[in-house]
């Protein structure tokens, strides 16, 4: 009996394949799936246009054998067509993308799926792209088994409202330090992005003064590096493409 899966899906990797077809690496609310999309690449193709970059699609998927589905039908349910008019929250994308695409192969879980849609969500709005990343980079890190410790400190004391504290690199968390950037503002909002989705931590008054320091702190913690991203322009056949 042949399994057929209907779910909401967005494109992490495409590939071209012989002459008209792609192979996608799309990420479920089930965990990732290989699928490929059979003459996709024809003008006149029923699948194109139902399968885009920065969105969400419902598809249909028709499992062979082996591990490669078959994509029978796709919609766009939602396109954030506006994370390609912007040159840094498109760079951001790309980094979201591949940083889910590792880790979700390692750690498949649902919330993968929940963490990118609303990323991409927040890039395709007016929220800020700081706060984009600072919420982003806390679920990653989260996801990935280095939640960050916004209770206590490095030492193991409970962090103090009165005090300074700094991101100690090597331990992971927050140090104690009277010369630290970070205060109680920067903690407190960082608990309610920890703890809150993107859309209501969007609603918070007030920060713009400290997400920067959030953003360094956050970005450090989850060990984010710059990523590579002339892996993802378009190639020539049987090479991963993202545009």
């Amino acid at each position: 009996m042949t399994a057929i899966e209907r779910t909401k899906a967005i494109v992490l990797r495409r590939t071209n394949y012989g002459e008209a077809d792609r192979i996608l690496t799309l990420l479920t609310p089930l965990g990732q799936r290989s699928a490929i999309a059979r003459g996709v690449r024809r003008e006149k193709s029923r699948l194109a246009g139902g399968i885009e970059l920065f969105a969400v699609s419902d598809v249909v998927l028709r499992r062979g054998k082996g591990s490669l589905y078959t994509i029978t039908q796709a919609r766009l349910d939602r396109f954030y067509r506006q994370i390609l008019q912007d040159y840094d929250r498109l760079q951001f994308g790309y980094e979201c993308i591949k940083l889910v695409e590792r880790a979700s192969r390692d750690v498949d879980i649902s919330e993968w799926f929940e963490v990118l849609s609303e990323t991409l969500a927040g890039l395709g709005d007016v929220v800020s792209l700081q706060l984009v990343q600072v919420w982003f980079y806390l679920r990653y890190a989260e996801l990935t088994g280095y939640e960050l410790s916004l209770v206590n400190d490095v030492a193991g004391q409970p962090l103090d409202r009165q005090k300074r504290y700094m991101y100690d690199s090597i331990e992971r968390g927050l140090r104690l330090s009277e010369q630290g950037e970070l205060t109680a503002d920067h903690i407190k909002f960082l608990r309610l992005a920890a703890n809150k989705s993107l859309r209501l931590v969007a609603q918070i008054g007030g920060v713009e003064q400290i997400l920067p320091g959030c953003w360094l702190l956050t970005r450090q913690h989850a060990g984010v590096y710059p990523l590579n991203w002339s892996l993802y322009s378009e190639t020539t056949e049987n090479q991963s493409v993202l545009y």
